[in-house]
């Protein structure tokens, strides 16, 4: 564990401990999730099969839901209108979630209106955004105009405008096709190495989650819960030369085999 100068142990960006939630239907999503994201940036996946409480436990993060037991502790440097503290955080969901009736822009500028900031102030910095996701020529288009790709691509925009400290992101490939889903692995890889952010991203996918991250943490269903943590110990930037690696595919056959046992209830070490 790194230490602060002064001498004390650096504060995790994230530290949950025994985090539980069960509906009032009697469903129990999640059971004694402990995990730590610490305050150096990380792309971490959480893997596993449907049911298993992945997305409950980003909605938690989030502060979108309650945890029934257990607490999460993280930085709370920005405040609501009524005065409670909130994380410094981006979600990016399964949909792109843009308003129709605006245009790329005032869609990235969303987050800005909210904190009450002018959008002239405001313009550079959301055209910087777009300029990421290689988008800054469709400020002025609609989502209706927009493909499926470049309307998650403008969700990651407006997620990322506020330059975040944690950045969530709730399957966000899940529905486009191979090729358009790489080249937005390779954009969002670009977009942290860039940051300072921390990404959580979920994913079903073993062979996303190695190419993306540096830990990828398996979740087993009923309930919910951490059975592997596994860090990806290869360098960034992952091109295709990773991609078609024996390192890769040693990690791959590894997480394949966590997530096997994890479907099969068994706990995995990592």
């Amino acid at each position: 564990m790194t230490s602060s100068p002064t001498g004390r142990a650096a504060r995790p960006l994230i530290s949950i401990e025994g985090l539980g939630k069960t509906y009032p239907n009697g469903d129990e999503a999640l059971r004694g999730i402990d995990l730590v994201i610490p305050s150096t940036p990380q792309f971490v996946s959480l893997l596993g099969p449907s049911g298993c409480g992945k997305s409950t436990l980003l909605r938690l993060i989030a502060g979108l839901e309650r945890p029934t037991r257990g607490r999460i502790d993280w930085p709370t440097t920005i405040h609501d209108h009524a005065g409670v503290a909130l994380p410094e955080i981006g979600f990016v969901f399964q949909e792109p979630t843009l308003m129709p009736w605006a245009t790329v822009f005032e869609n990235v500028y969303l987050p800005f209106r909210v904190q009450g900031k002018p959008r002239k102030a405001m313009r550079e910095t959301i055209m910087d955004a777009l300029r990421m996701v290689h988008l800054e020529a469709f400020a002025g288009a609609y989502p209706r105009e927009l493909s499926g790709g470049m309307r998650m691509r403008v969700s990651v925009a407006r997620a990322m405008v506020t330059k975040p400290k944690i950045l969530l992101m709730d399957e966000p490939f899940a529905a486009l096709d191979e090729i358009t889903r790489l080249k937005l692995n390779n954009d969002v890889l670009a977009l942290w190495a860039a940051s300072d952010t921390t990404v959580i991203f979920v994913t079903h996918s073993v062979f996303e989650s190695v190419n993306l991250s540096n830990r990828i943490v398996t979740l087993a269903a009923h309930p919910g819960r951490i059975v592997s943590d596994l860090a990806i110990a290869a360098p960034y930037p992952r091109d295709e030369g990773f991609r078609t690696s024996t390192i890769y595919n040693q990690y791959c056959r590894q997480v394949s085999e966590q997530l096997r046992l994890a479907m099969s209830g068994a706990e995995v070490e990592a």
